[in-house]
């Protein structure tokens, strides 16, 4: 597989989402297991984690954990980047709530040390700007951990062009990577996407199927991308992932996955390559 960089750090063009391994509906252990060692047999070696990936506050860090748990006992040793997140956290009820706290962030990412086994978090991202603490106390907290050598690069994740810059600011220009929602069905994030290409920071789509999971819905859903994908002979997701790739040389989608296979169509859509037409009807929301 062709690789992209995230902050000089080179990775696969297409990456793996962890989160649909430990939320409602994930799979079983063994086969979270059997998907992630998927994932790095095609090539891929950035894994996205974060430490609120769980049912809710009784098995919190369960992401982290599995994903370390996949990475130590696959036989090929691969280089991966791991990149995970703070900010986020459970309630006993499942439910989502934030804190942005410094003394949460430095807190977090020595629990996520010690979750992953690593010395340095490859990449350590804010979760989501939290509206009760200013946005430059948190991106702090991460120079900080950059700065004692307990993550490696710093992101920042659900954002726009303004935090972006501020970041970026407070980071004295470190900013290695931005995690936006970005989907046929989302496409808001198209000013963080361009001004991440200006900058040079990598720019990861979660979400990049629209909530998604079947190909042929995706399809039935986004015409466009049904047409093409008839034309090239594969799924409507191999052709979403490949549009994305097409948009700057910065993205690398995150796409999650519950299945070795879908893994393998994730990690072929590195492969194809889409015509300026078929570009341009897909960029269209119609």
């Amino acid at each position: 597989m062709q690789r992209r960089s995230v902050g000089g750090v080179p990775v696969s063009e297409i990456g793996l989402g962890a989160m649909p391994l430990s939320v409602n509906g994930r799979p079983d252990r063994q086969r979270a297991t059997d998907t992630v060692h998927a994932a790095l047999e095609v090539g891929i070696t950035l894994v996205d984690t974060a430490d609120a990936y769980s049912l809710g506050a009784d098995d919190f860090g369960h992401n982290e954990e599995l994903v370390a748990e996949a990475l130590h006992n696959h036989p090929l040793g691969v280089d991966v980047l791991v990149a995970t997140k703070g900010g986020h956290t459970r309630g006993a009820d499942g439910s989502w709530e934030l804190d942005g706290r410094p003394e949460h962030l430095v807190a977090a990412c020595e629990a996520s040390l010690r979750r992953l086994g690593l010395e340095a978090v490859g990449l350590y991202q804010l979760h989501r700007p939290d509206p009760k603490v200013p946005f430059a106390e948190s991106v702090g907290a991460l120079a900080e951990l950059l700065d004692a050598g307990k993550i490696r690069l710093a992101g920042v994740s659900n954002v726009d062009v303004d935090q972006i810059r501020e970041a970026n600011a407070v980071l004295g220009g470190r900013l290695a990577a931005v995690q936006n929602e970005f989907s046929p069905r989302f496409r808001g994030s198209e000013p963080e996407l361009r001004l991440c290409a200006e900058l040079g920071i990598a720019f990861l789509p979660w979400g990049p199927f629209g909530g998604i999971d079947e190909a042929g819905e995706l399809g039935r859903r986004h015409a466009a991308f049904a047409e093409v994908a008839r034309r090239h002979r594969v799924s409507p997701h191999r052709v979403c992932l490949a549009w994305l790739l097409a948009k700057a040389p910065v993205v690398i989608p995150i796409p999650g996955s519950t299945r070795p296979e879908t893994v393998l169509d994730s990690a072929a859509a590195a492969e194809l390559r889409l015509t300026p037409e078929e570009i341009a009807a897909l960029d269209s929301p119609a």
